[in-house]
């Protein structure tokens, strides 16, 4: 693109756990390598005042997965489906356009590129009432797709596997808008990236449970320090200063040599320097620590979602999953007493990550270069009603 006509994108992620806003930082970074004079604007779409309705979403979410796990499991299976999730998704659609309004209208842009599918079903709802005509990019960032990424008026999916492409075009999408690009990642993890996994250093664990601080880590932690054989435990609160205090505590009177950590933007350097990863399955992470070559041990997975990613991952022969927080012990132990199991789990997370954000980003440029995307009419319908005309 001429440098006196620099290309404008709007970013926008959200602020619902870390993995959304990673993915979105992950494109930005990557762009900026490949057009400088891009004016490249990034938004949490959900950062605003505490008594706004996007912290109510945020709270609600939070709350639900920590303290009642099925509650969130039944709603997200209930909603995956292609008629079940259409009111919901709708419903959040209308409360968040007029912002996605104000916002476009500000910025100007020339593409859209969504991490999260909330903001992003808000501009589709602008797109099909005329207000705007903007190409509209989504980006899924976990291993399943879902009923509240489903719209007709995304110009372009990118999805991490095939079998997404599979559950998509089964609601209705078709197959030539959706790319394979994998998950985003930032450039660190692949500078940080191992070449050959140290069978011979002494055993350090890195622990984390997602940007947020959830998933049981005292209770992991207490495992972890029973197993004797761990040199070295490093463990990642997030954002969560009081998880952080309590962890702080109680490593203080642990056997194991324990470092605790609250937010760190130096993610990449601790799994570089770590003989495992020992986490929750959120998908930007374990896509961070299979580009690293990690191996991973999954604990407390939020259901629907993370039971996807954790499964996927397992299969791949990345990671081990510990399904009982109980077995947590055993499945830890059973890997470090194998190292030639770790090195082959390395391996194997090495030979399957893609770079992402180098995908995606091509891609679109190279879409908007050429002019090469569908030109939207307003005669697009929702899957809800496409269905109800089947």
């Amino acid at each position: 693109m001429s440098s006196e006509t620099p290309r404008k994108v709007l970013i926008v992620s959200a602020s619902i756990g870390t993995g959304h806003m990673q993915a979105a930082r992950a494109i930005e970074e990557y762009w900026v390598q490949q057009e400088p004079d891009a004016e490249i604007t990034h938004v949490d779409f959900l950062d605003t005042d505490t008594l706004s309705i996007d912290n109510i979403l945020k709270d609600t979410y939070i709350k639900m997965i920590d303290v009642f796990p099925m509650l969130y499991d039944l709603i997200y299976k209930l909603s995956k489906g292609e008629h079940r999730g259409g009111v919901l998704q709708t419903a959040l659609s209308w409360v968040l356009k007029n912002r996605m309004s104000k916002l476009i209208n500000k910025i100007k842009p020339d593409v859209l590129v969504f991490t999260h599918p909330f903001p992003c079903g808000a501009a589709c709802i602008l797109k099909r009432q005329g207000q705007i005509n903007v190409p509209i990019m989504a980006i899924l960032t976990d291993f399943s797709s879902h009923q509240f990424w489903m719209y007709q008026q995304v110009d372009t999916y990118f999805v991490a596997t095939e079998g997404m492409v599979q559950e998509m075009t089964s609601c209705g999408i078709e197959e030539s808008r959706i790319h394979v690009s994998g998950i985003p990642v930032r450039r660190a993890f692949f500078d940080d990236a191992i070449t050959d996994y140290r069978m011979g250093a002494p055993v350090k664990v890195l622990v984390m449970g997602g940007g947020l601080g959830m998933g049981s880590l005292e209770s992991a932690l207490k495992r972890l320090d029973d197993i004797g054989s761990i040199d070295e435990l490093v463990v990642l609160a997030g954002q969560n200063t009081s998880l952080y205090e309590l962890l702080l505590s109680l490593s203080r009177n642990m056997k194991t040599k324990t470092t605790v950590y609250g937010y760190v933007s130096n993610v990449s350097e601790l799994m570089r320097d770590a003989t495992l990863l020992v986490t929750k399955p959120g998908a930007l992470t374990c896509m961070e620590a299979v580009t690293m070559g990690i191996p991973m041990v999954f604990f407390n997975a939020i259901p629907g979602q993370e039971d996807a990613n954790a499964e996927l991952l397992e299969r791949r022969g990345c990671a081990r999953w510990a399904r009982d927080i109980h077995n947590l012990e055993d499945v830890v132990t059973a890997l470090l007493i194998n190292p030639h199991r770790l090195q082959h789990m390395s391996i194997q997370c090495r030979a399957w990550h893609v770079d992402g954000a180098a995908n995606i980003v091509g891609d679109i440029i190279a879409m908007l270069d050429k002019k090469d995307l569908p030109k939207y009419t307003g005669d697009y319908m929702s899957n809800l009603e496409l269905a109800s005309e089947k």
